[in-house]
């Protein structure tokens, strides 16, 4: 498996998750273990389908900084992704409540609170726009399974190669985590990752060089 080293430091380390591997237990964090020979700690999240950029801690220590930086929202997460150009606004905020169904993998945008719900947001501007699809910048405020890819298709804007929810695009699906800043376990500032996407359907809008907010 190739995974691509960012930063490697003495309490967490950045790298890019490749497609088509979990983000947890039994997918990267085990590739790390046996890559790096250390102890590798999961604290964020990525779709299966989707990469791009995540952060492992190195430490229990550093973990539970992490998860913390989560929690109060000092943690930064930023992705790119591609969707039908369904007269969509420049920029916007979507908020929902949402609910994932265990038993389908899914996630749902619903009308009312109850058991399971939770509620969600995120921002989003538009980078660019070109044969019926738009490149998509998206700040998450909240991180719930599967919440980009369910925000946009419960609005007929399934994110390009996203047949679980109703793309019938045969791209790899098209969602990048492109920026992750986050406060240094160790106490040192705050650390900021860049990254970009290549390959369909993101070659479509040509080099993707300005990942920063």
């Amino acid at each position: 498996m190739d995974i691509k080293i960012i930063d490697n430091r003495k309490d967490f380390i950045v790298c890019i998750k490749p497609a088509g591997i979990t983000s947890e237990e039994t997918g990267m964090v085990r590739a790390l273990r046996e890559l790096l020979g250390c102890e590798i700690l999961p604290v964020h999240r990525l779709d299966k389908p989707a990469r791009g950029l995540m952060v492992y801690a190195k430490s229990k220590k550093a973990a539970a900084a992490l998860s913390e930086s989560i929690r109060d929202g000092s943690f930064r997460k930023v992705y790119l992704a591609c969707v039908p150009d369904m007269e969509l606004q420049d920029s916007g905020v979507f908020e929902d409540l949402l609910f994932h169904d265990s038993s389908k993998n899914r996630s749902y945008a619903v009308k009312r609170m109850r058991k399971g719900v939770r509620q969600c947001r995120l921002s989003y501007a538009v980078t660019g726009r070109k044969n019926g699809l738009a490149l998509v910048k998206i700040l998450l405020d909240t991180g719930r399974t599967h919440q980009i890819r369910a925000q946009f298709a419960s609005r007929g804007m399934p994110l390009e190669g996203d047949r679980r929810y109703g793309s019938r695009s045969d791209c790899p699906l098209a969602l990048y985590s492109c920026e992750l800043s986050f406060p240094d376990p160790s106490g040192e500032g705050t650390v900021t990752y860049d990254s970009v996407p290549s390959g369909p359907p993101f070659d479509l809008f040509g080099p993707i060089e300005d990942t920063s907010t």
